[in-house]
């Protein structure tokens, strides 16, 4: 069976010979040890410095060439290829605070930590009025070159493996906004101004789905969580107030192009994935067994409904050892991989620091498990 014929039986609820593997993302230290090489794909403080050298059509190569290698290298049969940054003269270096603390255009201090490894953070917000937002009702612009990757991706791999298109998620877009915290409280206090900012957000989203599904892909995956360990961040009363109806929207445009549709979203999800079924996400991935997403319980109830794409935690992949990630790895496929509707895959990313002879492992065990009809060990 061909890799993507293996991943669209997975997602419409029927066996294929074996459970379907891939990864949302993977930080730069693990893609140095695989292919033996110094990446730019997801490469933190190389990647900026590279950006602001103007060395951007070097990154946009190193995604391409990196990603379909590691397709190759772990033998993965769906691959997630994000959108880039946009072909531009040049990219000058921000307004440096620090070594590595800078104040970017858009006004926000940002942060990055060599020893944590992963992404900059945004430490400050500048002050933002609704008035400072986007007119939702403006025609949207996207430009070509933000779809490099994909494009690219999808001519090399595209009749053999399942492509799958990483948009801009505006349906909860407190990062493009005022921050978490606040983001949080205006939707209390501010309600117009979250609508505002949401359709804004959102409009780009449904115009990068509808552009990625002109490229062939055969799915999209937006990616902003909604939930921490708790439960959704703002509440379900909440996100079903502001947020649902823009994720069934983004539903709607990928199932009306033609592509399957994933959510990731990593956290407690028990209270709104209801939801997620009732507007029509195919696959869930950013499922965390450690905090109470269990996959037994997860395929009782949401068997040929909700394709379920997740399974190893990365806090074991990160420190825990080859015979915990076999563990979890047998209990995920012996309870959610038996009649379809089930992918391997990490509980969010392969994050740095994540051991390589772990997800050698996990890879290993899968297939070693993973091959129907499901037996019990």
């Amino acid at each position: 069976m061909l890799p993507k014929n293996r991943m669209i039986a997975a997602l419409e609820h029927t066996e294929p010979d074996r459970v379907p593997i891939g990864e949302l993302a993977v930080d730069w230290d693990t893609t140095d040890r695989a292919l033996g090489i110094e990446t730019f794909y997801r490469g933190g403080w190389r990647e900026l410095t590279a950006l602001w050298e103007g060395r951007r059509d070097e990154i946009v190569d190193s995604c391409v060439r990196d990603l379909t290698g590691l397709v190759k290298k772990f033998e993965w049969d769906f691959v997630v290829v994000p959108t880039v940054h946009p072909k531009r003269d040049h990219y000058p270096k921000p307004e440096m605070l620090g070594e590595y603390c800078w104040r970017d255009a858009k006004g926000r201090v940002c942060q990055f930590s060599l020893d944590l490894g992963g992404h900059a953070m945004v430490t400050e917000y500048p002050p933002m009025t609704i008035d400072d937002l986007p007119d939702p009702d403006m025609p949207v612009h996207l430009e070509n070159s933000e779809f490099e990757a994909i494009s690219r991706v999808v001519e090399q791999l595209g009749n053999t493996h399942f492509v799958v298109a990483r948009v801009p998620d505006g349906t909860f877009p407190w990062r493009d906004t005022v921050g978490m915290a606040d983001f949080l409280e205006r939707m209390l206090t501010e309600p117009e101004f979250i609508r505002k900012a949401i359709a804004g957000g959102t409009k780009r989203t449904l115009a990068a789905i509808k552009a990625a599904a002109s490229l062939k892909v055969d799915a999209v995956v937006i990616t902003v969580d909604y939930c921490d360990n708790r439960g959704p961040l703002m509440g379900p009363r909440l996100f079903r107030e502001f947020v649902l109806a823009p994720l069934a929207e983004c539903v709607r445009t990928a199932h009306n192009h033609g592509i399957y549709f994933i959510k990731h979203s990593d956290g407690n999800h028990w209270s709104i994935l209801d939801d997620f079924v009732a507007v029509g996400v195919d696959g869930w991935q950013g499922i965390q067994p450690r905090i109470g997403m269990d996959l037994r319980l997860l395929k009782e109830k949401y068997a040929g409904k909700l394709a379920l794409i997740g399974g190893v935690n990365c806090d074991t992949l990160t420190i825990g050892t080859t015979e915990e990630v076999e563990q979890e790895v047998r209990y995920a496929i012996r309870h959610a991989a038996p009649g379809g509707g089930y992918v391997m895959c990490s509980g969010n990313t392969l994050m740095h620091g994540t051991k390589f002879e772990n997800y050698m492992g996990m890879l290993a065990a899968t297939r070693k498990y993973g091959r129907y009809p499901i037996g019990v060990w």
